[in-house]
């Protein structure tokens, strides 16, 4: 599901992958105006199923750190207000979801892009943060 979540540099906000043109991307907000709008090639997109965060080890795939997130916030909209938390707040919660997080490499407002994201998911419906490959294999099992 994922995949199709982007991120556009210089837009606030998250889109959802409508549609592919040659040099451009249609996509529409994930928020509740579900405004579409065209994203052209020099623009920087990023699709939410490529980031992922550093810990001590490796890289946590962005999907399992949102998944851990929905099971501490119970599916729930997150308490903690990413506008107002203070820095030891915000790293008090992310050392819960994400223990081995590197504290040199995830800045605080990494942490606060992550829970407006996860928010502005979960409020629109949007709850299956797994790969489609993910959920396929957890079926056959």
């Amino acid at each position: 599901m994922l995949k199709t979540i982007l991120t556009v540099a210089g837009k606030p906000g998250l889109y959802k992958l409508v549609s592919s043109g040659r040099n451009m991307l249609i996509v529409e907000s994930v928020d509740s105006t579900k405004k579409r709008q065209p994203v052209h090639a020099a623009d920087k997109v990023v699709s939410l199923g490529d980031i992922a965060m550093y810990t001590d080890d490796d890289e946590v795939p962005l999907w399992k750190v949102l998944e851990s997130v929905k099971a501490k916030c119970e599916g729930a909209l997150c308490g903690i207000d990413h506008k107002k938390a203070s820095n030891d707040e915000l790293a008090d919660f992310f050392a819960e979801i994400l223990p081995n997080y590197d504290r040199d490499r995830v800045y605080m407002s990494h942490v606060r892009k992550l829970i407006q994201w996860y928010n502005l998911l979960i409020d629109n419906g949007i709850t299956d943060f797994a790969p489609e490959e993910q959920e396929e294999t957890e079926t056959e099992a």
